[in-house]
């Protein structure tokens, strides 16, 4: 049992960085001659195979961190969306996400744990190489921020999804070592989870460049202030916090350091912020580079192509993917008349009759309603093959670069810190995101007001259920959009999978009420 454990949950962790980058990497002897003391070089490598890492999409095997694992509990699971596809298609694992009826074997969460620790593995394999490279120091410190800023996610997920897991912050010796540390098997709690995940983000913080010093697509001192800002505002939320004023305080400032750096402006137009030409724009902040980054030439397993348009009915036309994460009418009606990001958001699919069909941004044609399985897609998740570059066109699992952080949710975090601390929003934050939605300005806005737009802004974007949970008011929010089986005091956190578990010899305990 206990040589299972290690096996599950870190040899993966240990070689992630060499089945995840790219070709010249695989072909170092990292255990040979060669060393980051020797090779300067191969410290960059081993900080790519981390970003690299974060690509897992292995959602019914080894581990998923982007993948249909991660769609099905940030986005299926909320008021935000249904499962999509046909009834029967994947009810088994994604059809009990999102009807609050998964239990300790969903195969989804056990791939979303593994993959997780997996990344975790790989950053901490990093940082002990870091060590010792021969580098400036102050590069060494570059390269180790940006490692502790994806540890310092990958973290921020994991307490999201399962509340207090096991602090793994070092890489183990041996079996025997991965067995006998009782970091490695048991849970932190959630306030000790929370505090490496400041500490980490802290230094990063701290030792980081400003966007633009590093090419596309590395961690920087922005993404470090606006995750860590994000981090105060769960810890802010948290039932009972002594210290709620202070940690918004955190939020309010962290978020105004991004804010007046000048280095983030909104995008004009909201709909382009999700096409290839959208990619690292004035608004982003942190996101998971695809295609040609690092020379990889890569994209989230299953990411785009479990959410694409699904042949349904006569069929005969050469569809776009599975048809999963379909938008829901409840999301459907939260938006103002008006507001353009509905259509920036949703694909609607012709049901008039007339069998018009829908004409996408790129020209290409969607059948209309007797020919599709759903009325409604995810427009984020789109890919063209026609206006848009790939490795292979034909392939409907197309690279796409995935949103982690932009700058629209700081100026709504910075919005809600300044409601909370009693200041309103002076500076109407909250407005200049209406502006580009086409929508009036709003006048004493509320932390309601607020929340509507974080929903309608960040719509599909993975952070909607989080939010409700952060929120206080989930069961509310699931039981209006017609998931009635979501019950208060459980189902706010996925269950810890029996494998690990077992695995753990029962030193791992189970979540409330599973």
């Amino acid at each position: 049992m206990k040589t299972k454990l290690y096996k599950l949950t870190f040899a993966i962790s240990l070689i992630v960085v060499l089945t995840t980058c790219s070709d010249d990497f695989l072909n170092v002897p990292i255990q040979g001659g060669v060393t980051t003391a020797t090779d300067p070089a191969l410290a960059q490598k081993l900080v790519t195979g981390v970003y690299h890492s974060l690509l897992q999409g292995d959602s019914w095997g080894n581990g998923d961190v982007h993948g249909f694992a991660f769609i099905s509990v940030t986005s299926i699971m909320s008021d935000d969306a249904d499962k999509g596809s046909s009834p029967t298609d994947q009810a088994v694992p994604v059809g009990d996400i999102d009807n609050f009826t998964l239990t300790p074997t969903n195969k989804f969460c056990e791939s979303l744990w593994s993959g997780h620790y997996n990344s975790i593995g790989a950053a901490n394999q990093a940082l002990r190489a870091l060590e010792t490279a021969a580098v400036s120091e102050d590069f060494k410190n570059q390269l180790i921020g940006e490692v502790r800023f994806l540890r310092g996610y990958l973290y921020f997920n994991l307490v999201r999804m399962y509340g207090g897991v096991p602090l793994v912050l070092r890489v183990p010796n041996d079996a025997t070592d991965a067995n006998t540390d009782p970091a490695f098997q048991t849970r932190a709690t959630v306030e000790a989870v929370y505090e490496n995940i400041v500490q980490d983000l802290q230094f990063a913080v701290d030792n980081l460049q400003l966007k633009g010093a590093r090419p596309p697509g590395h961690a920087t001192k922005g993404a470090a202030q606006s995750l860590l800002a994000k981090v105060y505002m769960y810890k802010a939320s948290a039932a009972g916090n002594p210290n709620a004023m202070a940690d918004w305080q955190k939020v309010f400032d962290l978020t105004d350091a991004v804010i007046t750096s000048g280095r983030y402006s909104l995008v004009d137009d909201y709909a382009t912020i999700w096409r290839q030409v959208g990619d690292n724009n004035s608004e982003s902040i942190f996101e998971i580079q695809t295609g040609s980054f690092n020379n990889g030439n890569l994209n989230p397993d299953l990411y785009t192509v479990c959410q694409g348009v699904r042949q349904g009915g006569v069929g005969g036309w050469d569809d776009l993917g599975w048809g999963f994460n379909t938008p829901s009418v409840n999301l459907l009606n939260a938006y103002e008349p008006g507001d353009v990001r509905k259509a920036g958001t949703i694909i609607f699919i012709d049901n008039s009759g007339t069998r018009a069909g829908t004409i996408l941004w790129d020209e290409f044609r969607v059948p209309s309603s007797d020919s599709v399985q759903n009325l409604y897609y995810n427009y984020k998740a789109y890919t063209s093959r026609s206006r848009e570059q790939f490795a292979n066109s034909a392939d409907k699992n197309r690279p796409k670069n995935i949103r982690i952080l932009r700058y629209a949710d700081v100026l709504l975090m910075h919005a809600e810190a300044a409601v909370r601390l009693g200041q309103g929003d002076p500076d109407g934050k909250i407005n200049l995101i209406r502006e580009r939605a086409h929508l009036s300005p709003k006048t004493g806005v509320t932390i309601a007001d607020i929340w509507q737009e974080r929903r309608v802004e960040l719509a599909m974007e993975h952070d909607r259920f989080w939010d409700v949970v952060r929120q206080g008011n989930a069961a509310a929010v699931m039981h209006a959009a017609g998931k009635t089986n979501f019950m208060a005091g459980k189902h706010e956190l996925l269950p810890i999978p029996i494998s690990q578990i077992l695995l753990s010899g029962n030193r791992l305990t189970q979540n409330p009420n599973y």
